[in-house]
């Protein structure tokens, strides 16, 4: 499978790639989204870490996901397609909104995928229920990590999975050493955030080192 390696990637190229080769590689409407994403330098999950997710969700049975950070709509779909299960998406910005809402059409989704306009804190700030998400999964800005997570807590059900992408950030969350100038905030916050997770006792994290980093909490 011959594919880019993303910048943001923090494992080994030749662990990469041998791990992409083991992946079958999308066709048709996800390959395109593939490649316009690469041309248009829009982030989307990486071929390891949504495989990964998608494993996860058919594992647990999930039936209902939210996800916050929707970009071009690629992961709705693929969690969508993996498990048949209701998602809900959040995104923020309307170019990107336009362009999922046309995506989840051309799927034929429009049925399973609910896409929700707004900043993602403030609209899961006001979504009513409690524990009514099997799985969420966490995909936005990075300094919103720690804003959003009272609100995951409460929509997400005991036994459900909270799914945090991008969490070791190009390794800066990892060491000092990588860290660049003007990403210190960025890094203190999910520093904080892996923290926070770290001692909730109603939580118990795994953080996986593939794509750029994947926490995985499952709610007790």
């Amino acid at each position: 499978m011959k594919a880019w390696i993303e910048d943001d990637n923090i494992n080994y190229e030749y662990i990469i790639r041998y791990i992409r080769d083991t992946i079958p590689q999308c066709e048709g409407q996800l390959r395109e989204m593939e490649l316009f994403a690469k041309e248009n330098e829009v982030p989307i999950s990486q071929p390891e870490s949504i495989r990964m997710i998608e494993v996860l969700l058919k594992m647990m049975g999930a039936k209902k996901i939210l996800e916050i950070g929707s970009a071009i709509g690629y992961s709705a779909i693929r969690m969508s397609r993996a498990t048949g299960a209701e998602v809900v998406t959040v995104e923020l910005l309307d170019s990107m909104a336009d362009i999922a809402e046309q995506n989840f059409k051309e799927a034929g989704l429009t049925d399973k995928i609910t896409l929700i306009r707004g900043d993602g804190a403030e609209v899961v700030s006001r979504m009513d229920g409690e524990g009514i998400f099997d799985a969420i999964f966490v995909d936005a800005a990075k300094g919103q990590y720690m804003e959003v997570f009272p609100h995951c807590d409460r929509l997400l059900r005991k036994g459900g999975i909270l799914i945090s992408d991008n969490i070791l950030y190009k390794g800066m969350t990892a060491t000092d050493e990588l860290v660049v100038r003007r990403k210190i905030t960025i890094v203190r916050r999910l520093r904080a955030y892996l923290e926070m997770l770290k001692k909730n006792p109603d939580f118990s994290t795994s953080i996986i080192p593939i794509g750029d980093g994947v926490a995985l909490s499952f709610k007790e």
